[in-house]
């Protein structure tokens, strides 16, 4: 009886959700955005003439700009994510609610089946998709490669947050090309260690299309762990609001919104409080 009251509960807080034409343009943009960096990732991996490998040149350049072309179409809509680790990163700071999360990341995997599936049916010879999978280096082991997944993608998704943080304060950094170089970065560390996968819906597709499921573990218990670490040292060590109350605000499921305002604008807690009670009843008119 418990468990269908709180089915019933968790579908009514969904269908507001699924009623909105806003939400569904952020999944459609979610998944077409994580079509196009992977596609781009996987067909700048393919070998050239005479099976030559491209090594890590092309595929750095090549989803550099990929994230950079996609954050200024969709970042306006979705917030360009087109990744499950960066989506469970802001999830997990709490940016971000658990439907609209899940529904992101079912969105991010299927754009990466699509654009896999895709370049799949028009290789020439099926063998190279082999080049699509992660795998790790014979000379490596699978703890070397997770520790690789980890450092790279801490790395992009601290940018990442960073990057969010001053257009939060409405600053004129080039963001997008800043999210650009941080991926085109970690290909250039994390290629000849672990594949630089840093997305798991990437390693994913490939995977399922050719049928190679070694150390796939790797590729996404790294690059979660390693977004998450990221997200949670930004958000409660590195932020300009950062401050002891937000982080027990989070642990404590309380409203992170409130506190931020009280450590940027120095205010007491009642008077930043009320004020936002008195913002968010506005919006909820507006909307």
């Amino acid at each position: 009886m418990a468990a269908k009251c709180i089915t019933f509960f968790g579908l009514l807080c969904l269908l507001p959700q699924l009623r909105s034409r806003q939400f569904w343009r952020a999944v459609l943009a979610e998944m077409l955005g994580t079509l196009v960096v992977v596609s781009t990732v996987l067909g700048s991996s393919v070998p050239g003439p005479g099976d030559v490998p491209v090594g890590p040149l092309y595929p750095a350049l090549a989803v550099g700009v990929a994230i950079v072309t996609v954050a200024t179409c969709f970042g306006e809509i979705s917030g360009a994510q087109v990744n499950p680790s960066v989506t469970l990163a802001l999830l997990a700071t709490r940016r971000m609610d658990v439907t609209r999360a899940m529904v992101y990341i079912a969105a991010q995997c299927v754009g990466a089946f699509l654009s896999t599936g895709a370049l799949y049916l028009a290789l020439p010879l099926k063998a190279t998709a082999d080049h699509f999978v992660n795998k790790v280096p014979l000379e490596l082991n699978a703890g070397q490669a997770l520790g690789i997944e980890v450092l790279i993608t801490f790395q992009m998704v601290f940018t990442l947050f960073s990057v969010e943080d001053q257009r939060r304060r409405d600053s004129t950094e080039p963001g997008n090309l800043a999210l650009g170089l941080t991926h085109t970065a970690g290909v250039f560390i994390g290629a000849r260690f672990s594949g630089a996968c840093m997305n798991p819906a990437r390693a994913l597709a490939p995977a399922v299309i050719t049928g190679f499921w070694e150390n796939h573990w790797v590729y996404w218990i790294g690059p979660i762990l390693g977004a998450v670490l990221a997200g949670l040292s930004h958000e409660f060590l590195f932020a300009p609001s950062a401050s002891r109350q937000k982080l027990v605000a989070c642990l404590t499921c309380k409203d992170i919104e409130i506190v931020e305002s009280t450590s940027m604008t120095g205010s007491s807690l009642s008077t930043v409080t009320q004020n936002a009670i008195r913002n968010k009843q506005a919006n909820k008119m507006d909307n």
